[in-house]
């Protein structure tokens, strides 16, 4: 099969594209399944994002939106899924015991069972902890490729997303058959400001049907506890500002120092990889490549000298501040 390469050099950046015929022609009736994520019975922000990705693929998709768990949370996550978005058409809404936590195995079953009656044209997830670890795993049970990343979608079947580490674009032209899976960056697809004028009735909720879902999967993986940070700053992901630390802070008492400018701020708080290797922070806080891909509006580093994988994280971000003593640092590079 013959294939078309595209080489074009940008200001800092070059833009690669390898684009193929398609084989199997797209779908007359785009319909969207988004895996959401639900927290004390919200709808978690990176899930909002991925309705707004689904919403570039086609102005007529169907989009539904997919919630499990159990008890009275998943309830208050799907009633406030039904009525924050008008692009969502439906809830889906798997209430199960097996499904009470987050894990990966149960989930990629969930889909393809969710898959098989609805027939939905692409599947999008946030790439989240759990998007991550999610969707390799449908796309393996629905036996497809999927597409990770993305930061742009130019049509049904047309993606763009970062490569080397964010220093090159790939435009990506899917070809296999239905569905086409993808986690998007959320830092790439803002969820606009919705009036209350244009807030439409709420979508209806629905029931998946569970009594074919297999619980051979449920022997793979087991939960055993949630370990998270008793903090009242926002959320990394999603802060306006961030303050980051780097290795140049040398201590976790220094680093204490820059938490307390972030609460000062109501900002979120970072760290580069050496920073969490050498036990500053824990690694939850990272920011980069392997970390959390932030995009705020203000991004402030010290001591961070500017590793390739960290700029991945947060090169988007819309003012970046640097403290660094190092005036050759890379970081430096991305600021001009």
């Amino acid at each position: 099969m013959a294939s078309l390469m595209i080489l074009k050099s940008l200001k800092k950046q070059r833009s690669f594209s390898s684009l193929s015929p398609i084989t199997s022609s797209i779908s007359r009736f785009v319909s969207t399944l988004i895996l959401g994520e639900h927290e004390g019975g919200q709808l978690k922000q990176s899930s909002l994002c991925a309705v707004a990705a689904a919403g570039a693929i086609s102005a007529d998709n169907s989009i539904s939106l997919l919630l499990a768990g159990s008890g009275p949370s998943l309830q208050q996550a799907a009633s406030h899924a039904a009525s924050i978005h008008p692009s969502i058409s439906q809830v889906l809404v798997a209430d199960s015991d097996k499904l009470s936590h987050p894990l990966a195995e149960p989930w990629a079953e969930l889909v393809r069972l969710v898959q098989q009656k609805g027939r939905y044209s692409h599947i999008i997830a946030a790439s989240s902890s759990f998007g991550k670890n999610t969707l390799p795993r449908a796309a393996a049970l629905l036996d497809v490729s999927p597409i990770t990343d993305v930061i742009e979608i130019s049509g049904p079947q047309l993606f763009v997303r970062p490569i080397y580490a964010g220093n090159a674009l790939s435009t990506v032209r899917y070809t296999g058959v239905d569905p086409c899976l993808l986690t998007i960056r959320s830092t790439s697809f803002p969820v606009p400001h919705i009036s209350s004028d244009s807030k439409s009735d709420a979508a209806p909720v629905s029931q998946v049907d569970l009594s074919t879902f297999s619980e051979d999967i449920l022997d793979k993986s087991r939960y055993l506890k949630l370990t998270s940070q008793d903090t009242e700053r926002p959320d990394l992901g999603s802060a306006r500002i961030v303050v980051t630390g780097g290795r140049g802070l040398k201590s976790a008492e220094n680093f204490k120092l820059m938490e307390k400018l972030a609460e000062k701020l109501g900002a979120a708080v970072g760290a580069t990889r050496a920073a969490v290797d050498a036990g500053f922070v824990p690694n939850e806080l990272q920011v980069g490549q392997t970390g959390k891909i932030v995009a705020p509006e203000l991004y402030m580093a010290f001591g961070v000298s500017g590793a390739i994988q960290h700029l991945a994280g947060m090169r988007d971000s819309k003012v970046i501040v640097a403290v660094n003593k190092d005036a050759d640092s890379p970081i430096f590079q991305v600021i001009t």
